[in-house]
């Protein structure tokens, strides 16, 4: 079921929303209220999210609360790659934590936390330790991104892509699974950390994976998921009906869904950076997954269930 709405994904990062057209952010906090006021009118009862901040600045924090965007979100949400891209110490992860609480009121989730096995594998079993030792009481929401390796065929959603050097090929090692679906040495120490912490799995448009990812959730014992409804996605041919099978698949979890992505004919520029044309395009399209997939319910979570002790070598059937 749907646990909450996070609205964009990374807006201060210029990978997610384009830096060039909105500098100060004036145009994402327009879009973003805007959405917010959808997801309220579609359902009262969903909490709204804003979207992952990354990297982590205080100074977002305060352009948004001067903005108004603050007034229209029940928690605010980090995202922290220390070992990978962040320029701090994966042991300052609870001094970041707390410098964006300091701003506000609201609760901070850090929604994506990871750690590539570009250089080497053990280095990810140690970081998620070390991660769930430092954040596990700091946050009310612990999500690790993420349970699968990224197909390199795919290529990872940033814009600017190979020209990131090395930087751009640690997203496709971020899993506790590697491509061929084999379990990397990580997978049994995130076992240990579950339901404290949860996952953020991006699922692209018809993946394939979306079945083991249910498998291997409900081995592992995961409650909380976050994931992607893709606002470009929803004008592709079937798209309704994908959407539909992805969120009943993943019905038994408590999902927060990230709304982000500007269909290119609907945006300033044709990217799905650009800031929207309308707001009320994409309010329309918050208001509409949330009309049309919080009332889903599932059976019972997977977290809630006894389950015997992790064996990774078992596979996900």
């Amino acid at each position: 079921m749907i646990d909450a709405a996070m609205i964009w994904n990374e807006p201060n990062n210029k990978s997610h929303w384009d830096l060039e057209l909105d500098p100060d952010l004036r145009l994402f906090a327009e879009t973003a209220i805007a959405g917010a006021r959808a997801i309220r009118d579609a359902n009262a009862g969903v909490p709204r999210v804003l979207g992952g901040m990354s990297p982590i600045d205080a100074g977002f924090v305060r352009n948004m609360e001067a903005r108004g965007v603050l007034d229209h979100v029940e928690a605010i949400a980090v995202h922290g790659f220390p070992l990978d891209w962040n320029h701090w110490s994966i042991h300052e992860w609870p001094r970041m934590v707390a410098e964006i609480r300091a701003l506000t009121h609201l609760p901070v989730w850090v929604s994506e936390v990871g750690v590539s096995t570009f250089g080497a594998e053990e280095v990810q079993a140690w970081g998620l330790a070390r991660t769930a030792e430092l954040l596990k009481g700091e946050a009310p929401r612990i999500l690790w991104y993420s349970l699968f390796d990224l197909p390199k065929a795919w290529g990872a959603t940033t814009r600017h892509r190979e020209a990131e050097g090395s930087s751009y090929y640690r997203h496709f090692y971020l899993g506790l699974i590697r491509e061929d679906g084999t379990p990397k040495p990580s997978l049994e120490v995130f076992a240990r950390h579950t339901p404290d912490l949860g996952l953020c799995q991006w699922f692209h448009f018809e993946d394939h994976r979306l079945d083991d990812a249910v498998a291997w959730m409900r081995r592992l014992g995961v409650r909380h998921l976050r994931t992607g409804l893709s606002w470009a996605d929803w004008y592709r041919p079937n798209a309704q009906a994908w959407f539909d099978r992805m969120m009943d698949a993943l019905a038994e979890f408590d999902v927060t869904v990230t709304f982000c992505f500007t269909p290119e004919h609907l945006g300033i520029a044709p990217h799905h950076t650009s800031p929207p044309l309308r707001n009320e395009d994409f309010a329309e399209f918050c208001h509409l997954m949330i009309e049309r997939y919080a009332a889903r319910t599932g059976i019972v979570p997977a977290a809630a269930a006894r389950r015997a002790p992790f064996d990774a070598t078992a596979g996900a059937a």
